[in-house]
């Protein structure tokens, strides 16, 4: 059972703990302070000069490090959609190179010869760099923007025992490996929930990974197979990922990693309604190829600056039930290597990583 007893501990820009900030880890104060406005122009350059390098941008390559079906597949064919519709480009081919919670993807465009390409990335990516030692690291890479973040949803069989989270959570202490939990890639945003559910409820971080059954995947897909096939007692997944097999009453969502309930799942209760002092919500955004000329970053950020202000992405946001996180430039780095020190921060503090 888990304790009351612990006072709760604040997240703050560097030292996040159980409770992680919403803005995935990053402090409050963080994201308070760089706003989630688009910036006026693109760092680097007038509005003149941006509006004319993007015009230079026939085509755009996106690249998905995942396989099909999970979020950033979902948000790769989302801008794909958006920019062709609305005649930002040409064309915008969608390509998955998934795998190792995208380090996979992130080694492919690190040797990508084409600025004009774009590759989706978030929470799961910083902390699958660490949890893989991955060579190549996102601080390689050219950050573009950041779009959105979402909240995670903690989902069950339609069948399973478990009717609400503590009861979940209590199994998962008192099982063990007996329960097993699927969700994104190792180190990932939904593993780092799942980790800190347990020491929540009192786990030693120690003890996390020879209590917590975690099966990773690499496409929000291949969870719900798991789930529906009822081999695994338990799904963390982004809402969007697990909403059309929820509403259709084939899984039972327990909670919701938000602050607040989300659109798409009124009825779900947070995790803080149900008891447990977390809330994490997973943000999404683009990189480019590092070593980019300033030209080709021009480019690329008034063209995903332009996406941002259409009504179609607007309309894509509310669909898809993403909060719109938009940052570019100087702001979005800045936000990049913040999140980068505080999700290795807390896969220590859960036990994922080694100090």
């Amino acid at each position: 059972m888990r304790s009351h007893s612990r006072p709760s501990t604040s997240a703050g820009t560097h030292a996040p703990t159980r409770k992680a900030t919403r803005g995935a880890l990053a402090a409050v104060g963080i994201a308070a302070m760089l706003g989630l406005a688009a910036c006026g122009s693109p760092a680097g350059g007038t509005d003149g000069e941006a509006d004319a390098a993007a015009a230079s941008l026939d085509a755009v390559h996106l690249i998905a490090p995942a396989d099909p079906g999970g979020g950033w597949d979902q948000t790769a064919r989302a801008l794909a959609q958006v920019l062709t519709d609305e005649g930002l480009v040409g064309s915008a081919p969608v390509e998955n190179v998934g795998g190792a919670g995208g380090t996979v993807g992130l080694a492919a465009l690190a040797n990508e010869k084409d600025p004009a390409t774009l590759m989706v990335t978030g929470l799961v990516m910083v902390g699958a760099v660490e949890t893989n030692a991955s060579a190549v690291r996102i601080e390689d890479m050219t950050p573009i923007a950041r779009l959105t973040e979402e909240a995670l949803v903690l989902v069950v069989p339609a069948s399973s025992p478990y009717e609400s989270t503590e009861d979940l959570v209590d199994a998962i202490v008192e099982q063990g490996a007996a329960i097993s939990v699927t969700g994104g890639s190792a180190g990932g945003a939904d593993h780092i929930l799942a980790g800190m559910l347990l020491t929540e409820a009192g786990v030693d971080p120690a003890d996390i990974p020879s209590t917590l059954n975690y099966i990773p995947n690499s496409g929000g897909g291949e969870a719900v197979t798991m789930l529906l096939g009822n081999t695994v007692q338990a799904g963390i997944s982004g809402v969007g990922e697990f909403v059309e097999q929820i509403e259709a009453g084939e899984l039972r969502a327990l909670a919701v990693s938000s602050p607040e309930p989300v659109e798409l799942l009124p009825d779900v209760p947070t995790l803080i309604d149900e008891g447990y002092d977390v809330e994490l919500t997973n943000w999404r955004g683009l990189l480019a190829p590092g070593g980019i000329s300033d030209a080709d970053v021009e480019a690329l950020t008034a063209l995903v600056t332009d996406l941002h202000g259409t009504a179609a992405w607007a309309d894509t946001l509310e669909e898809k039930g993403w909060a719109d996180a938009f940052l570019t430039g100087d702001e979005f780095r800045t936000f990049l290597d913040a999140d980068i020190v505080a999700v290795m921060e807390t896969l220590q503090s859960i036990g994922l990583v080694e100090p």
